[in-house]
C-alpha cells in the first residue's frame, strides 16, 4: 500500500480501468490555506442554506449546513453512502458479495471546521480564523460531508476503501434514492478487516454443525448442542500459516449447565484440548483436532452473578435508596452534538472504531475568551495479552478495537445505565455486515457528579472557614467484547482538569484443569477452573491545541524528573529537589516511560503564549498507575502492537495516522506497522501540531474475588493545566445550595450519633 508520499495505481472497483490514487489511509491528506478553504467552498453549486430541492418528487435536503462538520454521520447518510457504494459495484455478484464493515464521517480539515464554528454554527465564533485586510470573506456554504466505507468481498476475499461524498441525503427514508457520489475507491492488498457480529454467529453455527464436533463434546458427556457457546477469536499472526490471504479464527469453546436458564454463565465452563480453524469467508473447518480429553470443569455452584435465587444466593436487603435530584435540571447546555458547561465547550462523535470521540475541547477564560485545548480525544486502540504459554491461551491477544470496535460493542444504556442524576443520551448510529443500519439507543451519556470538595481553607485566626464541593461533566459509554465489560469516560472539572477513565468489570477468560492440577500462569479459583494472568493496555490519541487556533502549530513537549539536588553548598541541609525540564525536541526523543520514582510528567506547551508570570501557557498530561508489557521482546504479540513498548509517543499531526497498529491489525503481517514505523522519519517536535500517544494498561493477578463478576477496576490519567490560567479557576465556584441552606439553619455536618442523625 502507498506511504504518505506515494501514489499508485489500483484497480478500480467501479470497472475495470486502472485509477491513480493518492494513500488510501489519508484522503484529506494535503491541508489548505483559510483562503483556499474558502475559494473551494465558494465554488459549489448547490442551493443556499437551509432551502431543500425536489427530486422525483421527494424533498432532499442539502447536507452543507444542516449537519456539522463533526457530527457523526446519521443514519440517513449511512444508508446513502451503502447504497451509493453497493450501486457503483461493476457486476451483480460483486454487489452482492459487499460487507460493509464500516462507515464513517471523513473528517474535514481543521479550517474547515474552524469555519463552520466561526460563521455557521452557534455559539458563532469568527475569532476562530485569523484576521484579513478588509474583514473576513464567508463562504455561503460548507463542502458537502464524505463518508469513508471499509468493504469486505466475501466472494474474493478483497477488502477496499470507498470515500463517498454526500452531497444529498434524502429527507424522507432511509433506504430510496441515493443521492452520493463515489470519490474514490481502492483495494487495500494484503489485510483483513475486523470482524463482524454476523460472522461470530454464522461460525458458532458452523462449529456447531460440524460432526467432529459433536463427536468431541459427546466423549465429554455433552449432547445438547444448545448448552454450547463457541466465541470467535481472530487469529492474530504468528507464522505465514495466519496470512491475511485467508480470513481466520480460532474459537474458544464454553459449555453451559442448563440450557433452559437464561441467566446462566456459560463462561464457568470452558471446554478445552480440542483445536480449530475456522475459514471465516466461506464459513468452513479447515482444521479439527480433539488433541487431549480434558475434563469438563464440574457445575461451580458460585457460578452465576445474577440477583437472588437465580445464583442460589440471598441478596442484600438493608441497602436504603439513594436518590440523585436535580430539581432545577443539570447545568449543562447541549444543542446537538455541542456542549457546553462550566465554561468548558466541545463536541461529541462516534466512531464504530473507537466509540466515543471528543472534539474541540476550549475553555472559556472571561476576558481572554475562548481558549483551545484540544482538537480530538478518543481511545484509538486496546490489546489484551495473556500470560500462560500453553495452548490456547498463548494466542488469547485481543486488539479490541481493530479487531472487532469498541463503538459497534457498545451498550443501549436503556438496558441498565451507572449514571445517576439528570441524564442526556445520544444514540449512535452505524452499518451492519449486509449494509442496514443499526442504531444503538442511548448509547452515549452525558451528566454531571458530585466529586466531594473542590478546595477548603479555615482561618484559624477567625474561625472563618470557606468550602467548595466539585462538581464534574461526564461523557461516557460502556462496550462488551466477549467476556469483559469496559466504560470510557472522559470527566471534564471546574478547575480546568480533563480525567480519562477506563473502567474494567465482566467475567474473566477461564481455563480447565486435569484433576489435581494447577497452574503458575493462573489462579486456581473453583475445582478445574483457573483464570491466566493477563493485561490490558489502552492507547489514548490526543491531538492537541493548547492555546492554538486551527491552523496553528505552536505546541511543543516537555518532560519533567523531580530530581534530588547532590549534597553541597546548594543543599547543606540534604532537604533540597527541584523539578528539571528537557524538551523532547523530535519523535526519538519522544518515545518515553513512565517513572513515579521522579513523578515523571510531560507538559503540552504553547510557544508562543505567556501567562502574567511570562511562562508559556500549558497543560500536563499527569500519569497514573501504569506498566509495560510482560513479555519478552520477541514475543510475536508485540509484532502487531509494537507501540505498547513505550508509555508516550509525540508525532505531529498528520490525517492519516490515526491508528497506533495500522488501520488493520487482524492478521497483520507487518512488524511494527503504524506508529512505530511512523517516528522513524524522526519529525521536528519543537513548534508543531502536536499529537500525543498515551499507553495505559493494568496486570490482572486474578483473586477469587474476581469470580464469578468482577468488580470494576479504574484505571486512566489526568490533563492538568499547568500555567494555563494566572490563578486557580475553581476560586470562582460558588458555595453549593446544600451548604447554604446549612449556614441559614445553624447547622453543620450531620454525623452519626448512636445510630442516629445528631444535630449539631
Amino acid at each position: 500500500m502507498a506511504t504518505t508520499q506515494e501514489q499508485k495505481a489500483t484497480p478500480n472497483i467501479l470497472n475495470n480501468t486502472t485509477t491513480t490514487t493518492s494513500s488510501w489511509a489519508d484522503p484529506l491528506r494535503n491541508r489548505p490555506s483559510v483562503a483556499t478553504v474558502i475559494s473551494a467552498v465558494d465554488s459549489f453549486s448547490d442551493p443556499p442554506p437551509n432551502t431543500t430541492s425536489t427530486t422525483k418528487g421527494i424533498p432532499v435536503m442539502t447536507r452543507a449546513q444542516t449537519c456539522h462538520p463533526l457530527d457523526p454521520l446519521s443514519a440517513a447518510e449511512i444508508s446513502v453512502a451503502v447504497a451509493t457504494v453497493r450501486a457503483a459495484g461493476a457486476t451483480p455478484e460483486v454487489r452482492d458479495s459487499m460487507r460493509f464493515v464500516e462507515v464513517v464521517l471523513v473528517e474535514p480539515d481543521k479550517q474547515v471546521v474552524a469555519l463552520a464554528d466561526a460563521y455557521f454554527f452557534p455559539p458563532f465564533q469568527p475569532s476562530l480564523l485569523p484576521r484579513t485586510k478588509g474583514g473576513p470573506l464567508i463562504p455561503t456554504k460548507l463542502p458537502p460531508r464524505k463518508a469513508r466505507l471499509v468493504v469486505y468481498n466475501k466472494r474474493s476475499n478483497e477488502t477496499s476503501i470507498w470515500i463517498v461524498e454526500l452531497r444529498e441525503v434524502h429527507a424522507a427514508t432511509r433506504g430510496g434514492h441515493h443521492r452520493g457520489k463515489v470519490i474514490s475507491s481502492e483495494v487495500v492488498p494484503n489485510v483483513q478487516p475486523p470482524m463482524d457480529a454476523v460472522e461470530y454467529a454464522e461460525c458458532e453455527a458452523a462449529v456447531k454443525d460440524f460432526p467432529p464436533f459433536r463427536e468431541a463434546m459427546k466423549r465429554r458427556g455433552i449432547e445438547d448442542m444448545d448448552l454450547v457457546m463457541v466465541d470467535a477469536w481472530c487469529v492474530g499472526y504468528h507464522s505465514e500459516a495466519d496470512a491475511p490471504s485467508r480470513r481466520l479464527a480460532k474459537p474458544l469453546i464454553f459449555c453451559r449447565t442448563e440450557s433452559d436458564c437464561p441467566m446462566e454463565n456459560g463462561y464457568a465452563r470452558p471446554v478445552e484440548g480440542i483445536h480449530i480453524l475456522v475459514d471465516m469467508q466461506n464459513m468452513e473447518i479447515l482444521e479439527f483436532e480433539d488433541r487431549k480429553l480434558i475434563p469438563l470443569p464440574p457445575a461451580d455452584p458460585l457460578r452465576n452473578y445474577t440477583s437472588g435465587e437465580t445464583r442460589g444466593g440471598v441478596d442484600r436487603s438493608d441497602v436504603k435508596p439513594l436518590q440523585i435530584i436535580q430539581p432545577e435540571g443539570p447545568s449543562f447546555r447541549v444543542n446537538g452534538h455541542f456542549i457546553q458547561w462550566q465554561k468548558w465547550n466541545f463536541r461529541i462523535g462516534f466512531t464504530p472504531r473507537e466509540g466515543l470521540v471528543i472534539y474541540s475541547v476550549a475553555y472559556i477564560d472571561g476576558s481572554r475568551g475562548r481558549r483551545p485545548v484540544a482538537h480530538r480525544l478518543s481511545f484509538v486502540e486496546m490489546v489484551v495479552p495473556y500470560g500462560d504459554p500453553n495452548d490456547p491461551h498463548y494466542r488469547k491477544n485481543a486488539f479490541d478495537a481493530g479487531e472487532d470496535g469498541l463503538g459497534k460493542n457498545a451498550h443501549s444504556l436503556k438496558k441498565g445505565c451507572d449514571c445517576l442524576g439528570y441524564i442526556k443520551y445520544f444514540d449512535a448510529h452505524f452499518t451492519n455486515f449486509n449494509g442496514g443500519v443499526e442504531t444503538i439507543e442511548n448509547c452515549v451519556c452525558l451528566h454531571e457528579e458530585d466529586h466531594g470538595i473542590l478546595w477548603k481553607h479555615q482561618d484559624w485566626r477567625t474561625g472563618l472557614a470557606e468550602v467548595r464541593r466539585s462538581r464534574r461533566l461526564t461523557v461516557s459509554f460502556i462496550c462488551t467484547v466477549a467476556n469483559y465489560e469496559y466504560g470510557f469516560f472522559w470527566h471534564f472539572y471546574q478547575d480546568g482538569k480533563i480525567e480519562a477513565e477506563v473502567k474494567l468489570t465482566g467475567i474473566l477468560s477461564l481455563g480447565a484443569l486435569q484433576p489435581g492440577e494447577s497452574r503458575k500462569y493462573g489462579t486456581t479459583i473453583a475445582p478445574g477452573l483457573y483464570a491466566p494472568v493477563h493485561q490490558h493496555f489502552f492507547v489514548a490519541r490526543m491531538d492537541m491545541a493548547v492555546d492554538c487556533k486551527p491552523g496553528e502549530a505552536f505546541n511543543q513537549v516537555v518532560e519533567v524528573d523531580v530530581k534530588i539536588e547532590e549534597p553541597g553548598k546548594n543543599n547543606v541541609h540534604n532537604n533540597a529537589f527541584y523539578a528539571e525540564e528537557k524538551l523532547l525536541k523530535s519523535e526519538s526523543e519522544a518515545m518515553r516511560d513512565c517513572n513515579p520514582l521522579s513523578a515523571r510528567h510531560w507538559i503540552v506547551r504553547n510557544t508562543r503564549t505567556v501567562n502574567r508570570t511570562g511562562q508559556l501557557t500549558g497543560y500536563k498530561l499527569v500519569p497514573g498507575s501504569n506498566c509495560l508489557p510482560m513479555a519478552g521482546s520477541e514475543a510475536k504479540f508485540l509484532r502487531r502492537a509494537a507501540f505498547l513498548k513505550h508509555n508516550l509517543w509525540v508525532t505531529p499531526y498528520v490525517p492519516g495516522e490515526m491508528h497506533p497498529g495500522g488501520e488493520f491489525p487482524n492478521q497483520n503481517p507487518r512488524v511494527g506497522e503504524g506508529l512505530a514505523t511512523w517516528v522513524q522519519k524522526n519529525r521536528s517536535l519543537e513548534e508543531a501540531d502536536i499529537v500525543l500517544w498515551y499507553v495505559f494498561g493494568i496486570t490482572h493477578i486474578p483473586r477469587l474475588e474476581d469470580w464469578p463478576v468482577m468488580p470494576v477496576e479504574r484505571i486512566g490519567f489526568m490533563l492538568m493545566p499547568h500555567g494555563f490560567f494566572n490563578c486557580s479557576p475553581a476560586v470562582d465556584v460558588p458555595p453549593s445550595a446544600s451548604d447554604l441552606d446549612d449556614k441559614e439553619n445553624g447547622m453543620s455536618a450531620k454525623p452519626i450519633q448512636n445510630g442516629m442523625i445528631a444535630k449539631l
